[in-house]
């Protein structure tokens, strides 16, 4: 299905090939203009474009016509496309019966010829009618089609994919039966295998992984070249900046992500505190702006888990986990954090079956009209809380501490506070996740004791957890597994056997030169979106000291 349709009708061949020069001159770009020259042709016209699901926003046709009136096309027509409008091209003699087909055959409006100039007698009517239809109309979805069940841990994975990626997809769940049996029917697919991804152009995935679909949709997943000025690990709010300014300022810059833009920034339901948005905005949306920015800079991004990473003077090499390896000769470390796994019976076992960690903003609308829990108290549960209480029943927050305050921003505590269906319970905490196959309730310990309540749907938000199990024991960490760099490399007042340099390292550089960290891994960082942005955007400038010695 292509762009919808403007169809216009005159027997006057002259007078048809000037009012579909106009319409193409303004309309081209967002619809595809279609001409006939008879009643009759633009009827069958019409037949064809229905047989293959196209839409029409417009009908502009002629009055005089012979064998067929424009009013009697027109008519006909809306028994086929009855959200379409239509427009009467009359002469000045024609305007009474004009009028009269406003009233009885609901025509939109007429136009008296000759229209010139259209910038003033033609446009401005067209723009309101298109206008008008714009508002009802649903383009027929052409994205993925994904049959799976709801609590399937491959299907969350999935969803959580697909929706960080920004792919648009419709979802169908065999357990309820309808169009989602009559998919796998229509391509022969077994339900016992699922997920299963259905395309546009008639293939299918069953189960894929996530390096299948990263092919399949159009994501780069190999570097285009062997060396770089710079390579950064991690494509959260920390690598995306970095890659703005890096690629902005010349240098040969590639991104390196196992997941998805955004980092954990990216699955944040909203961010109003960041600064130029005051209506805010969702980390996704976030991210895909960034996205979009350094890559008009001409930074490269691929999808990619990074397994390693090494010096050979004067060169840094990334490993990957294709066997593949890139060199370079600044990196950038900006992999950020997870959040900590929840240590509960029952939570591992269920985790992507109604027990998510993060926002896992993919299941909110499954979560329609069902209890919801929350464990945290920081902003990211604030800010998730808000997101499901539009869907939920009810969004219950289980904190351990006496209250939010101290945790969380005020402008989300007055929201919470101002959301009927969020409720906080403080000094509670979760003892037990319930349910054999899928999350089923959970025994939650407060100031009251031990209840078991019912709950389609748990998202644990408690501290952070850095991904840094992959970096060599060169690269210096605290206790926590954070990056240690700048004066925090000291130790006694010396600096670690890794540096080789006669200078000090630089405000954000690693105990190996050459290599920075900024982000949520770095030891001593400010958890937040905005200074993750700043250490990413400031590393560059250190690189280029780095890279004044090549």
């Amino acid at each position: 299905m292509g762009k919808p349709v403007i169809l216009a009708i005159d027997d006057d061949v002259s007078v048809l090939e000037t009012i579909v020069q106009d319409l193409r001159r303004k309309y081209a770009a967002d619809y595809r203009i279609v001409r006939a020259a008879s009643g009759q042709a633009a009827l069958d016209i019409c037949g064809q474009l229905d047989q293959r699901g196209d839409s029409v926003a417009l009908f502009l046709s002629d009055q005089r016509m012979p064998g067929m009136t424009g009013v009697e096309l027109l008519t006909r027509a809306a028994a086929r496309y009855p959200d379409s409008k239509r427009a009467l091209l009359t002469a000045y003699a024609d305007t009474e019966a004009a009028i009269r087909a406003i009233n009885t055959a609901k025509i939109d409006y007429y136009l008296t010829k000759p229209w010139d100039p259209p910038e003033e007698r033609l446009y401005p009517v067209l723009d309101d009618l298109l206008e008008r239809w714009q508002e009802g109309y649903r383009p027929p979805f052409e994205g993925l089609r994904v049959v799976g069940l709801r609590y399937g841990q491959r299907e969350h994975a999935l969803r959580e994919f697909l929706s960080r990626n920004h792919v648009p997809y419709l979802w169908f769940d065999p357990e309820r039966g309808g169009e989602a049996l009559d998919l796998l029917s229509r391509y022969r697919l077994d339900d016992r295998r699922l997920p299963v991804v259905l395309f546009p152009d008639g293939n299918a995935l069953v189960r894929p992984d996530q390096g299948e679909m990263a092919a399949r949709i159009g994501l780069r997943t190999q570097a285009e070249r062997e060396f770089y000025d710079l390579a950064i690990v991690g494509a959260g709010p920390a690598g995306l900046a970095a890659a703005v300014y890096a690629a902005s300022e010349g240098l040969r810059t590639l991104v390196i992500e196992s997941r998805a833009a955004g980092g954990q920034a990216g699955s944040s339901s909203r961010i109003d505190n960041y600064l130029g948005f005051p209506a805010g905005l969702s980390g996704g949306d976030l991210a895909r702006r960034a996205l979009t920015q350094a890559r008009r800079f001409n930074a490269e991004f691929v999808m990619q888990q990074a397994t390693g990473i090494r010096t050979e003077n004067p060169y840094i090499f990334v490993q990957l986990a294709d066997g593949r390896e890139v060199s370079c000769h600044v990196a950038l470390i900006a992999t950020g954090v997870d959040y900590r796994r929840l240590a509960t019976p029952g939570a591992e076992r269920l985790a992507g079956a109604g027990v998510y960690y993060g926002a896992a903003l993919a299941e909110a609308a499954s979560c329609a009209d069902e209890e919801v829990f929350l464990v945290g108290g920081a902003n990211s549960a604030g800010q998730a809380a808000l997101h499901f209480a539009r869907h939920a029943r009810r969004v219950t927050m289980l904190v351990r501490g006496d209250s939010i305050q101290s945790s969380m921003s005020k402008y989300l505590i007055d929201q919470i506070d101002q959301t009927s269906n969020v409720v906080v319970r403080t000094g509670s905490e979760v003892v037990e996740a319930l349910g054999e196959t899928r999350l089923e309730g959970l025994r939650i310990r407060g100031p009251e004791g031990e209840a078991s309540l019912p709950a389609a749907a748990l998202f644990i938000f408690i501290g952070a957890e850095p991904h840094t199990s992959w970096l060599p024991e060169s690269i210096l960490r605290d206790a926590d597994g954070f990056v240690l760099s700048g004066p925090d490399l000291k130790s006694g007042g010396k600096l670690p056997r890794s540096w080789t340099e006669a200078r000090e390292p630089y405000l954000l550089e690693t105990s190996v030169p050459g290599i920075f960290v900024a982000g949520d891994v770095r030891h001593g960082s400010v958890k937040r979106a905005a200074s993750a942005v700043g250490e990413g955007s400031i590393a560059v400038q250190f690189m280029h000291k780095h890279l004044a010695r090549f």
